[in-house]
């Protein structure tokens, strides 16, 4: 068995499924995603190449290097392959296309797949943001998904098997939830994923998301920025309803602004039920973007080399757009996702979720 996989997929001893097959003697090799099988690369774009495993011996092939599509060399030998990866819930996170160009490659070869279902955290019931545009499909967003999608891995592996024409997986329910294992270096807590939707977005600006600091995408900000101002304007409008803004000063020890000291803030999420991580961070874009110092990236980002780093990431370019016109109205309209086309897109998948057990 071939395992497409990383170290925070483990049970509810915390044994790694790595561990679990190893000890089953039926591993016969691992695939890791982005940020290595470890977690050990910081930042986007940092590749890593393939290495045999200190401890079991078997090759773990890079899924974020010279490749981002397993090759037949990776899969030779190999009856099935088994995918555990650690999702957020959010479309620009890049492990669930780890697993959609797996299932292609799986599906050439003729090579059965499994899936190992867990959780959103970010709960199954709400969903925001605009649907992608295939025209700017990218490795942070290959399919017509909204950004917060509210599906399980599971349910995201059944969706992109029936969109790309593949044989669907089988789809394993995990019971034993373990609870928050950081899935990779800049999510250390479950907070961080709540605002992930939302503060992802300034990756694709000179803004700080926060790298460098203890609380990544929680803390955002900029040398030129008015932390005070920042608060008081946006603690007030409708994008931060369920959470507040607290102002905050910091020194990022790498990545943007390194050594410099930054004006921002700190989300402070009280009501999950009521707060909206995309719609927060269209806000927070909204008031930076008055500051003439603010500015978007250009490319390369994830491996695009000519479209806007925002606009594959919002999925179209009418975010930057609204952004930059500081058009309240079009930004919240933007947060919110088509219901209709999403609910006859997602029809039949969703439907299943009762053969997921989950406690």
């Amino acid at each position: 068995m071939c395992l497409l996989s990383h170290y925070a997929a483990v049970d509810g001893s915390f044994n790694s499924t790595l561990k679990i097959l190893h000890r089953q003697s039926i591993l016969h090799s691992i695939l890791g995603p982005q940020h290595g099988y470890w977690g050990e690369t910081q930042d986007n774009m940092i590749e890593w190449e393939g290495y045999t495993h200190s401890r079991y011996g078997v090759p773990v092939n890079s899924l974020y290097g010279r490749t981002r599509i397993p090759t037949e060399k990776m899969l030779q030998g190999t009856d099935c392959v088994l995918i555990d990866l650690v999702d957020v819930g959010s479309r620009y996170y890049t492990y669930i296309y780890s697993m959609a160009l797996t299932m292609r490659k799986c599906a050439e070869l003729d090579i059965p797949v499994a899936v190992i279902d867990r959780p959103n955290p970010l709960g199954t019931s709400i969903v925001e943001g605009p649907i992608l545009d295939p025209e700017f499909s990218s490795f942070v967003g290959l399919y017509p998904i909204p950004v917060r999608h509210a599906l399980t891995i599971g349910e995201l592996a059944l969706l992109f098997a029936r969109m790309d024409g593949l044989p669907e997986p089988v789809i394993l329910s995990r019971e034993d939830d373990p609870g928050w294992v950081m899935p990779s270096p800049n999510m250390p807590t479950l907070d961080t994923a709540f605002v992930y939707p939302g503060m992802c977005l300034f990756e694709a600006t000179n803004l700080s998301e926060g790298r460098g600091t203890t609380r990544p995408f929680e803390i955002f900000g900029a040398p030129w920025l008015n932390a005070w101002k920042l608060c008081d304007e946006l603690n007030e409008s409708p994008f931060m309803q369920g959470a507040v803004l607290r102002p905050h000063f910091f020194i990022p020890t790498f990545n943007k602004h390194s050594g410099v000291k930054c004006a921002g803030a700190q989300i402070h999420v009280f009501d999950r039920s009521m707060y909206r991580p995309f719609r927060a961070g269209l806000g927070i874009l909204r008031h930076c973007f008055s500051h003439r110092e603010t500015r978007w990236n250009d490319p390369p980002y994830e491996y695009e080399y000519i479209k806007m780093p925002v606009d594959i990431l919002s999925g179209n370019s009418q975010v930057r757009e609204a952004v930059d016109a500081g058009d309240t109205d079009a930004l919240i309209q933007l947060s919110i996702t088509p219901s209709a086309v999403w609910n006859l897109t997602v029809e039949g998948v969703v439907e299943r979720r009762e053969r997921f057990v989950f406690k």
